[in-house]
């Protein structure tokens, strides 16, 4: 017996035995250094992606920082640091999820420095060209000796100007090259290189030159130009990126770095980040609020624009909330301290805002696998024209493939759809509307058809009771006190309404034992041990319960009450229009979008709602999986569908649809459903939402087609496909202005969106 229940043990032994342990997964930020165009970017992030462990990563260029999602058993943050610097680049400590903003802070440190260095090293460089240059014109002296000294200090001084400016494109196309890549830096690498190569055998064997009928012509110039430019265009894009990110900088530097507490009864300045959960908070009038919480005492009026985008000071008082970053105008206020940190909303938003800027648009594919292929194509471009030019010039069809080499500009391709996706996400955030990524952006940006819920999203979400109507043997008091007793651990509007109704009567509510929340019907509760139903006219015909005639009242929302199986009465309820819904929805119509109402209300509450809106689409009555088929219907009719709901009730609905946006609040923002967020209820956000992604995506098209634009016309143009009709060439130096030029335009051109406003 002993043997045979042993036997039966011991595959059950080693199935635990063997059962694999839980995987742990983490998401941390990586501060890389060194990226300079698209090419660095796939470059990293394929290494990355490569690397034991890791799930995902996406790298943003603009930001200069990887997100990766990676199992820590099997990849340590040190390893995720090596992958990158075998990749050829240097990454820093990472950073934790949730911590995000001090990659805008450090973003925000390091460019000034940048700066600093960038603008002079690059007036400098060129200012040392044009003295070449106007050099290299001046008559050859009569002796040998002046007519040999005399480039050969140019040589020297150009020398010494790729040692001291060059020296990173350098080191920067080396490193790539040891790990058989290839990126902008390749190009200057290579360009200046050869002209300087060219110079110098030009400077000491020009008598060699000239008997293999090659001109000894100086282009060391164009070298200093060449480097000059690049560093200008750097200098340049430098300040762009950093005006790019100032959105996400802003929120983060909301935060006060002190905060004042009250322990054993004394004032204290404690920093913020050693607030706890259920710390008095004193705050004055002038501060900003140090940490999420709730008003204990005092009256005040707060600024929340710069996190919701509500431009009127909003009204606090005890009960009231606080969030982290708002500013305190004229009141004095305790208050308890209830979310610090990334947990508070502050954090969360920039979270959000942070995670959507480093998210890849599907409008960036293209451009990426365009970007893995440029420089080797402009290589061999260049080393075809050079072949070519070569039958007729070979002086000529050096500075002609140097020309191509440096005027080809992957960056610009690169940044063309992650700066506008950049600012536009940091503005939206402005404005009080949170975006999920680029692709959520682009999703939005192509909808037709908007699907509206009615209760929370086209009304205010607090409707009031209107009317008692008990059932003959009920009195007013005792409906309202049963209603109110069922309805207490539901969070539905009606519930609110009707405890308030019962709140303002003074009724006492009854003992609450079960509670069952039917959604789209109503609820289930016993009540003083009674069974209670109350809801809609579906959830009694589904429990055989009829219901008399009543009055209709136009617009008004209907619950109707049983217990024990037994009709007992209804409370009428309304819910009042939203000010700015008119508005909003002419707004939806000069979009050209149809408007769709879709509710679990009856026909009568929702008819009148539609009337006034001008919505002539309405599906009223309708469950939860109805509002799904309804979606899916409109789908298989081609449309694209955004549905725009309060986020909880309607969150599958939301999920559903080709399109989101969710009406968010408190610490529900990182659980959303959808593509958006607003961060206030109005609907005007909802049109400044879509209004602000659409115009998203023209500015990412025409940045695309302006780097695809230039890189087409300027690389023939360098080739010299003009010269034989009408003897145009591109120096090498045009051509580094050119290059330079082309990624700040797409950079400028993005910066548009900061000022963005919805008209």
């Amino acid at each position: 017996m002993s043997n045979s229940s042993s036997a039966t043990e011991t595959p059950q032994a080693t199935a635990v035995a063997t059962a694999p342990a839980e995987t742990t997964v983490e998401t941390i930020v990586l501060p890389i250094q060194g990226m300079t165009c698209a090419a660095c970017q796939t470059h990293v992030e394929r290494s990355l992606r490569a690397a034991p462990g890791v799930l995902d990563a996406t790298v943003n260029l603009l930001a200069h920082s990887a997100r990766v999602m990676y199992e820590p058993a099997q990849s340590s943050l040190r390893d995720l640091v090596a992958v990158v610097g075998d990749a050829g680049y240097e990454a820093t400590l990472p950073l934790q999820a949730g911590s995000d903003q001090n990659s805008s802070q450090r973003e925000a440190n390091t460019a000034p420095t940048a700066e600093r260095r960038l603008l002079p090293t690059a007036l400098l460089t060129i200012a040392a060209a044009i003295v070449v240059m106007v050099l290299s014109m001046q008559p050859a002296h009569s002796t040998a000796r002046a007519v040999m000294l005399g480039p050969i200090t140019l040589g020297i001084v150009t020398l010494l100007g790729m040692v001291t400016a060059g020296a990173p494109v350098y080191q920067r196309a080396w490193r790539a090259a040891r790990h058989r890549s290839t990126n902008m830096h390749t190009l200057v690498a290579l360009g200046t290189l050869a002209a300087f190569g060219y110079s110098a055998a030009a400077t000491l064997w020009p008598a060699l030159l000239v008997r293999h009928h090659i001109r000894p012509d100086l282009y060391y110039d164009s070298v200093l130009f060449i480097l000059g430019f690049l560093l200008l265009g750097n200098w340049m894009e430098t300040r762009a990126r950093k005006r790019a990110l100032d959105a996400v900088r802003t929120l983060a530097e909301l935060e006060p770095s002190q905060a004042r507490i009250v322990k054993d009864g004394r004032e204290l300045s404690v920093p913020t980040a050693t607030v706890l959960p259920d710390d008095v908070v004193i705050l004055r009038p002038g501060e900003r609020v140090p940490v999420d919480g709730i008003v204990l005492r005092g009256v005040t009026s707060v600024d929340e624009s710069l996190l919701t985008g509500e431009s009127q000071p909003v009204a606090k008082s005890a009960g009231d909330t606080l969030i982290a970053g708002s500013l305190n105008y004229d009141g004095a206020l305790e208050y308890r301290a209830t979310a610090i940190g990334a947990e508070s909303r502050l954090g969360q938003i920039l979270r959000l805002v942070e995670q959507a800027q480093s998210s890849r648009a599907p409008m960036q594919q293209l451009a990426d696998r365009v970007s893995g292929i440029f420089v080797p194509t402009i290589i061999v471009l260049a080393v075809a024209t050079f072949a070519i030019w070569s039958f007729f010039d070979v002086s000529r069809a050096f500075a002609i493939a140097v020309a191509v080499l440096v005027v080809a500009c992957p960056c610009a391709m690169g940044l063309a759809v992650p700066a506008a996706l950049t600012v536009a996400i940091g503005r939206g955030a402005q404005l009080g509307v949170l975006f999920k990524g680029g692709e959520a952006l682009e999703r939005l940006a192509h909808v037709d058809t908007v699907l509206l819920d009615k209760t929370g999203t086209l009304t205010e979400g607090k409707p009031s009771v209107i009317a008692v109507l008990p059932a003959p043997g009920w009195t007013e008091d005792r409906l309202l006190q049963l209603a109110a007793s069922a309805e207490q651990r539901s969070e539905h509007p009606l519930a609110r309404a009707v405890l308030h109704a019962a709140e303002s009567r003074g009724l006492t509510l009854l003992p609450i034992q079960e509670f069952q929340a039917q959604p789209g019907r109503g609820l289930e509760a016993t009540v003083n041990g009674a069974s209670v139903f109350a809801g809609n006219t579906r959830l009694l015909q589904e429990h055989g319960i009829a219901i008399p005639e009543l009055p209709v009242e136009s617009g008004s929302t209907s619950l109707h009450i049983t217990q024990a199986g037994a009709y007992v009465g209804t409370l009428l309820c309304r819910d009042a229009l939203r000010e700015d819904a008119v508005a909003a929805l002419r707004a939806l119509g000069e979009l050209h979008l149809q408007v769709v109402m879709l509710t679990g209300d009856t026909a009568v509450a929702a008819q009148p709602l539609a009337d006034t809106l001008g919505i002539r689409e309405v599906y009223a009555g309708l469950s939860p999986e109805q509002k799904l088929e309804r979606i899916r219907e409109l789908q298989r009719r081609g449309a694209r569908v955004l549905m725009v709901g309060d986020g909880i009730n309607d969150a599958a609905a939301i999920a559903q649809a080709d399109s989101g946006i969710g009406m968010g609040t408190g610490t529900e923002l990182a659980r959303e459903a959808g593509d958006a967020i607003l961060l206030h209820s109005d609907l005007s956000a909802m049109v400044a939402a879509l209004k602000l992604a659409r115009a998203t995506r023209r500015i990412m098209k025409q940045n695309l087609g302006w780097a695809a634009g230039y890189n087409l016309l300027a690389v023939p143009l360098a080739a010299g496909v003009l010269f034989p009709a009408f003897g145009i060439l591109l120096s090498p130096a045009v051509a580094a202005a050119a290059m330079a030029l082309s990624s700040v335009s797409v950079l400028l051109n993005s910066l548009r969106l900061r000022r963005w406003r919805a008209a």
